[in-house]
């Protein structure tokens, strides 16, 4: 897993690098304030970042805000600070962790194993969510278009759909598409 780091103080920085390091991971980037924090992540295309909270130029929520906007990862919020709007913020930012210093190794590789799941299973649903929506946009416009036929053509619901059907398999097209085109063509 490629990891981006985004941490102000270089001490802290440089032992979060190591720790990675020595569990297996990649650390393919690093920065030192939530502005390079997002030009990273745009650029090299991090699996995840882990982000200080209070980091010059731009905050590390915000950062976060912005990197999940361009480009959905999970991200860790790594900070001293645990007061509950700064958690809050983070929460409504989108991210998936957030670990209060100090830490261990022990308490680090589970928060990213967590994020990185959760993460898997928000992607999961999105996906589904996505193969749903386009499921009903073409039962729609299948119905739809049985609909225009049986009432051109004085079809029952059957036959309709036996014409729809057979349109697709002689052009070779999706159902859905042979559906539109007729609306396109019918629903005037």
């Amino acid at each position: 897993m490629r990891i981006l780091i985004a941490e102000d103080e270089t001490i802290i920085r440089l032992d979060l690098r190591d720790l990675l390091e020595k569990a297996g991971f990649d650390v393919c980037a690093e920065a030192k304030d939530g502005e390079e924090a997002v030009t990273l992540a745009r650029t090299i295309e991090p699996d995840l970042a882990l982000l200080d909270v209070k980091m010059p130029k731009l905050d590390g929520i915000e950062a976060a805000r912005r990197i999940l906007d361009e480009r959905p990862i999970p991200i860790v919020m790594v900070t001293a600070y645990g007061e509950e709007e700064l958690v809050s913020r983070a929460v409504e930012a989108g991210v998936f962790g957030y670990l209060v210093k100090p830490f261990r190794e022990t308490d680090l590789l589970p928060a990213i194993a967590t994020a990185r799941a959760r993460y898997d299973e928000l992607a999961a649903v999105r996906e589904e969510a996505g193969s749903l929506a386009e499921a009903l946009a073409a039962r729609k416009a299948i119905e739809r278009a049985k609909g225009l036929l049986m009432e051109r053509e004085g079809l029952t619901e059957q036959d309709a759909f036996a014409r729809l059907r057979k349109a697709s398999q002689i052009s070779g097209r999706p159902l859905k598409v042979v559906a539109e085109a007729l609306i396109a063509t019918l629903d005037v």
